[in-house]
């Protein structure tokens, strides 16, 4: 045990020693910041054929020749897009029948996927070719496009009503 007399004595070398310690800290590494620029996105919009928009309509036989055709993204100064990726859903109009009743009413439902080509699958053109009746709608959405630099941005999206 360490007498009274003495614990003056070891404060006062612990204080002094203790500039010294620090002396042998590591320097702090100077840390520089660079600003990048916020991205905006160019203005683009969505073709599918000459339509364009939410709310572009056309005839059941244009729809089934659109439907096979290319999805584009274009600006202002008709530069292309390269698409990542896009959802399309296609809502069909139908009829069912009540069971006990035989009574028919009309009925819709959506199918829909992500791709990353265009134009669909041919499975999915078929189908649609087959099936398209007035009423029923294209939809494109979440279109994801390439800048040229490779920086991904929405695009706009495109819906077709058949008429």
């Amino acid at each position: 045990m360490i007498k009274c007399k003495h614990i003056p004595t070891l404060l006062l070398v612990l204080l002094a020693c203790m500039p010294g310690v620090s002396s042998f800290a590591q320097e702090g590494k100077k840390t520089t910041t660079t600003v990048i620029p916020k991205f905006m996105p160019p203005v683009t919009k969505t073709y599918l054929g000459k339509y364009s928009g939410v709310n572009a309509t056309c005839s059941m036989e244009e729809g089934k020749q659109l439907i096979t055709l290319l999805l584009k993204i274009t600006d202002d100064k008709n530069n292309a897009y390269k698409i990542s990726s896009y959802q399309f859903a296609y809502t069909r109009k139908g009829v069912t029948e009540d069971e006990e009743t035989g009574k028919v009413s009309p009925q819709s439902d959506m199918v829909a996927d992500r791709f990353m080509a265009t134009p669909l699958p041919a499975i999915w053109l078929s189908n649609i070719i087959e099936s398209l009746h007035k009423g029923e709608e294209l939809y494109f959405f979440d279109v994801i496009v390439f800048d040229k630099q490779n920086r991904l941005f929405f695009a706009p999206e495109l819906k077709i009503t058949i008429q």
